[in-house]
């Protein structure tokens, strides 16, 4: 999101409805094992100690949805799934849509960007313990100049008066 601005743009991943947890033997979470149906091919069948699914048994993975908060025209502006794979390169790339915006916006109101900064946000699943990116946010100051202000134009004025004749070769 993109003024001076502050402004923050989250992207967040929600999840929605319920998910009934898997089942696990406490005693078998050494070997590899799958309990239930695979839904995240690929991913491992091993249910860490103190979860109730494996990665490739996750539900919550499955289902978890991504949007955007702000009120700017960019990506995920409705709820959309991104596999955990990809959640990191796509939510970087949205993030980079609102700094693209912040340089449109200052360019186009006749300002400057004096800061744009992205966050990337991890979290861990709780119910199979993967580490998946759980969305973003970045933050840009935009500085405008201000010329119908008096106390700028002052500035101004004073900044002048201290840099007149500094530049004279009197030797020449």
């Amino acid at each position: 999101m993109i003024g001076i601005g502050y402004g923050s743009s989250p992207l967040t991943g929600y999840i929605y409805g319920s998910y009934p947890g898997i089942a696990a033997d406490p005693s078998s979470s050494d070997k590899a094992q799958h309990t239930g149906e695979i839904k995240n091919p690929g991913e491992s069948t091993r249910v860490a100690p103190g979860r109730r699914s494996s990665p490739a048994e996750c539900e919550t993975c499955k289902e978890r949805k991504y949007q955007d908060g702000s009120d700017e025209n960019v990506s995920f502006k409705s709820a959309q799934h991104i596999s955990p794979e990809s959640a990191g390169a796509r939510v970087r790339a949205h993030e980079a849509e609102h700094v693209s915006n912040a340089y449109s916006k200052a360019s186009r109101d006749g300002g400057k960007v004096v800061n744009a900064s992205v966050s990337i946000h991890t979290a861990i699943c709780p119910e199979c313990g993967r580490t998946y990116v759980s969305g973003g946010e970045t933050r840009t100051q935009i500085k405008y100049s201000d010329d119908k202000n008096p106390y700028q134009q002052n500035k101004k004025a004073n900044d002048a008066m201290g840099l007149r004749g500094q530049n004279i070769d009197l030797a020449g």
